[in-house]
């Protein structure tokens, strides 16, 4: 993967150390209660953002859809066309009881996209597979602001991040033939090439925040 061959995961790891899997309360102490909430990214094809996300632990729904734009354009073949303002993205709802945004982050730049591309990802071009992250709350645009730079500062990367930060106006959800495309068309090439071997990595360098596949499966 892209990303990899330029930042050693091990290191990207150890620069983000600004959150991750909430430790579990004391036994003398009620958990806190803490409502879920809802991380908007955009890295290239939703196809495996999707993959990618579901498998946390702590992430109970991703939608693919579409950022950016206007409703009456969220549709996968205006998208295309690279006209829309709109971005293939994910909708995370995810627990911060038992995971961070912190830590979605760290997966994002890690695993899930190349932050030093400009309007593309590997075979895909155009701005509607730029890499950006719509926040929902002021909270998640200082987490983003911060992890962006201090990768920059420590040049964690070889060539600087591009990764938009801007506020989610709107997520409009894509066809229902993309929605889980990685588990349903495990052998499409597109998949093979592209998108399982950021599941790999992903279960390879952050085991520990990787759902059992029957976990994936019971929650469709």
């Amino acid at each position: 993967m892209m990303t990899l061959m330029k930042v050693g995961v091990r290191a990207l790891a150890a620069c983000l150390a600004l959150g991750g899997v909430a430790p579990a309360a004391a036994a003398d102490a009620p958990a806190p209660v803490q409502h879920a909430q809802t991380a908007v990214l955009a890295g290239g094809c939703f196809w495996g953002l999707q993959a990618v996300f579901e498998r946390l632990r702590g992430v109970s729904n991703v939608d693919a859809g579409f950022t950016g734009g206007r409703a009456a354009t969220a549709h996968y073949e205006i998208v295309s066309t690279g006209t829309t303002g709109h971005a293939e993205s994910v909708r995370i709802t995810f627990d911060p009881a038992q995971i961070s945004y912190a830590t979605l982050l760290k997966v994002y730049f890690a695993v899930a996209t190349d932050p030093t591309e400009l309007n593309r990802q590997g075979p895909d071009e155009g701005s509607q597979y730029r890499s950006e992250i719509f926040y929902t709350t002021p909270a998640q645009k200082d987490v983003a602001q911060a992890t962006i730079g201090q990768l920059n500062a420590t040049h964690v990367f070889a060539s600087p991040i591009v990764t938009k930060v801007e506020e989610l106006h709107g997520f409009y959800p894509a066809e229902a033939y993309h929605q889980h495309f990685f588990d349903r068309n495990p052998t499409y090439p597109y998949i093979v090439y592209n998108d399982k071997p950021k599941v790999d990595m992903l279960r390879s360098r952050f085991p520990q925040l990787v759902k059992a596949e029957s976990e994936i499966t019971a929650s469709r």
